[in-house]
């Protein structure tokens, strides 16, 4: 039995759906923006199958700059969910109902 393109793509699209659930479904800043995490890992394991399966490095490379703007990202995120936990002392969505400090 061989792994193909199939197979990635299906385990790609999971992870993808698991993502946009916890985006939907929970209310913890925190655990939304791992959600989101999740699924640009997800993108990026569609673009590493497509890119393997087509004997090209086009995709590999675009997932490395993806990688490193997730990184800044990471940051960023992380820093303003601090700032907002610090502010308010709660990281639930539904206690956020303003930006207005």
């Amino acid at each position: 039995m061989t792994i193909g393109l199939e197979h990635y793509l299906v385990v790609s699209a999971m992870l993808f759906v698991l993502g946009v659930a916890g985006v939907i479904v929970r209310r913890n800043l925190l655990v939304i923006y791992m959600s989101l995490e999740l699924m640009l890992n997800a993108a990026n394991l569609a673009l590493v199958a497509f890119s393997r399966f087509n004997n090209n490095l086009d995709g590999q490379v675009f997932v490395f700059f993806v990688i490193t703007v997730a990184a800044a990202e990471v940051a960023v995120g992380l820093a303003l969910i601090v700032a907002v936990y610090r502010r308010r002392h709660t990281a639930h969505v539904e206690d956020l109902r303003t930006l207005k400090l």
